[in-house]
């Protein structure tokens, strides 16, 4: 193995240091480098490792957390679409309970040859994960794209909606009906969209109700992206007196409808509910969801286009495309129970606010 890192590193006129890194796909190796090495390989005729053979022209990588969440199988459409207009065959690896981790999906990936990967909603949006795996990744010559989350460690164009912009116009919207007690439930704090879904919300309760940052925050409650999640936190706000509940996925909405009939509680009747996705279908559910639009197919789009560029030489730039989502009013939201701020009738100081 020495001689032949020595052969290598001399045909390449880099150290055997070098040669090493790029043998064994370890980061801190410039494109222009690692493509010398290769070359190396080829005119010394050494056969490529498996994971360092050619790439196939024709095969993207997708990871996404689930499909059980309909906006996953949404941005799997507008991706897969997008990439087979331009020639490419879209490879979906999807991670489930107990089974393939992202890091497994995206080793089987570069073990298949693919020419990029698109990660969605993926691990570089949890700021408790390690980036190294990213670097590592760049490091094998692999091009991807991130979409939902943002991480400043991760060399990488991020494609995200604006979801403080999302918070301020579901806030507005329940405000304009009359609400002032209005709950947010999310998912764990760890992750990047929360963080700045919790910094919108608390910040537009503040500015259009005149609460202070420490009750905006009481608003606050955190579960899991599933319907089971939803009715959860949901629960736990009506409990506190909510007239409405802004949600951050639609599954996490119709587990909020839960919650409030569970309690006897009509929707939007007693207790206003929106939902964030605007997800296939939710349209057509008993109320028809108010929900904050993610702009899927522009963000999908846009996440193929960069990926395009960084597969064909010029990388788009290590910056974040930002989108602005849109509020589709339906039938979940209306003007707050009549005669009181909130659905046990009871103001911050307990005075019912009917009778003073």
């Amino acid at each position: 193995m020495t001689a032949r890192l020595a052969d290598i590193a001399a045909q390449a006129g880099v150290s055997e240091a070098t040669v090493s890194r790029v043998l064994n796909g370890k980061p801190g190796v410039s494109p222009a480098t690692r493509e010398s090495v290769l070359a190396a390989l080829d005119l010394l005729g050494y056969e490529r490792p498996m994971r360092l053979r050619q790439r196939s022209a024709g095969l993207v990588g997708l990871i996404t957390p689930e499909l059980e969440n309909p906006i996953f199988p949404a941005f799997a459409q507008v991706i897969g679409q997008a990439l087979t207009r331009q020639g490419y065959t879209p490879v979906l690896a999807t991670q489930t309970p107990g089974g393939s981790t992202e890091d497994e999906l995206t080793e089987m990936l570069v073990d298949r040859g693919v020419a990029g990967i698109i990660f969605v909603s993926g691990l570089h949006a949890d700021t408790t994960a390690d980036m190294q795996r990213y670097e590592q990744l760049r490091g094998k010559g692999v091009p991807f794209v991130m979409v939902n989350g943002f991480s400043p460690r991760v060399r990488a164009p991020f494609v995200s909606p604006d979801d403080r912009a999302a918070m301020r116009l579901a806030v507005t919207h329940l405000v304009s009906l009359g609400h002032e007690h209005i709950g947010l439930a999310l998912g764990p704090a760890r992750f990047v969209p929360v963080q700045r879904k919790t910094e919108g919300f608390t910040t537009s309760l503040q500015e259009q109700l005149g609460l202070s940052r420490s009750q905006a925050e009481s608003m606050v409650q955190h579960s899991l992206y599933t319907l089971e999640g939803g009715q959860a936190a949901a629960g736990s706000l009506i409990d506190r007196g909510c007239t409405a509940v802004v949600c951050a996925s639609d599954m996490m909405a119709l587990g909020a409808i839960r919650a409030a009939r569970q309690r006897g509680l009509a929707v939007p009747g007693d207790v206003s509910v929106i939902g964030f996705d605007d997800s296939p279908l939710i349209a057509f559910t008993d109320p028809p969801l108010t929900t904050i639009r993610q702009p899927v197919t522009a963000m999908g789009q846009a996440a193929v286009r960069a990926l395009l560029e960084e597969i064909g030489g010029t990388p788009a730039p290590h910056s974040e495309f930002v989108f602005l989502p849109e509020l589709v009013v339906r039938g979940s939201t209306a003007s707050a129970p009549q005669g009181r701020g909130s659905v046990s009738g009871r103001t911050e100081g307990g005075r019912d606010r009917s009778g003073g």
